[in-house]
């Protein structure tokens, strides 16, 4: 079963739409410059809402040992999610698992990338965008190779209409949506995530069809 995150919230009623809606986990942007940050009181406020076995990831973008201390004070269970150009060490250093994300690009060597961080929980692969994420783009999924040795979190302008193809495409272990469920920049649409989700399904649907 594909699991699917839902990033980017500020707001309670969206949080619990995205539950309702089967959401397995909820991001909260920690990244001032982003125009879905929260802080880490108003992370932990949200995160409160979630029931158990819906995780919280906290997404950090060039923080600080202090900013990011912050935030898992604030939301104490969360995953945490690299965005920048974090090294490994720096993603460790807090002891608590974590998504590395990678910026695809032709000539990217996402086997290299991944090797340089064998303590990643997963590997969430993004457009490459001016700035660090949240660009709504797609990229091309025939640049990813074979042979990724972590969980791979499909990533990059992902929607109800195009989702299934990405399931069915790259077969990630997960899919991540942001501005592709929203009615405005941190404001999310309830009957948009339901049909996310309700498309992740169908194409896991089609996936054990074609096994059988």
């Amino acid at each position: 079963m594909t699991r699917i995150k839902i990033c980017g919230f500020t707001r309670e009623a969206d949080v619990d739409a995205a539950v309702a809606a089967g959401a397995d986990a909820i991001g909260l942007n920690l990244y001032a410059r982003s125009p879905r940050a929260v802080t880490p009181e108003r992370a932990g406020e949200l995160a409160r809402r979630l029931p158990p076995f819906v995780t919280p990831v906290l997404l950090f973008v060039n923080a600080t040992v202090e900013e990011i201390a912050a935030g898992l004070a604030a939301v104490p269970n969360a995953l945490l999610q690299f965005h920048g150009d974090e090294s490994p060490a720096q993603c460790e250093a807090s002891g608590r698992p974590y998504l590395r994300a990678a910026r695809m690009a032709p000539g990217f060597d996402l086997l290299d990338f991944t090797a340089r961080y064998p303590g990643a929980a997963g590997i969430l692969l993004d457009a490459h965008v001016e700035g660090f994420g949240g660009g709504g783009k797609v990229f091309d999924w025939s640049l990813i190779p074979s042979g990724v040795p972590h969980p791979v979190v499909l990533s990059g302008g992902l929607n109800p209409a195009n989702v299934i193809d990405g399931v069915l495409h790259v077969r990630p272990w997960a899919v991540d949506v942001s501005s592709g469920v929203e009615a405005g920049k941190g404001l999310k649409d309830a009957a948009l995530m339901r049909q996310f989700c309700d498309a992740v399904r169908e194409a896991d649907a089609r996936i054990a069809d074609a096994l059988n």
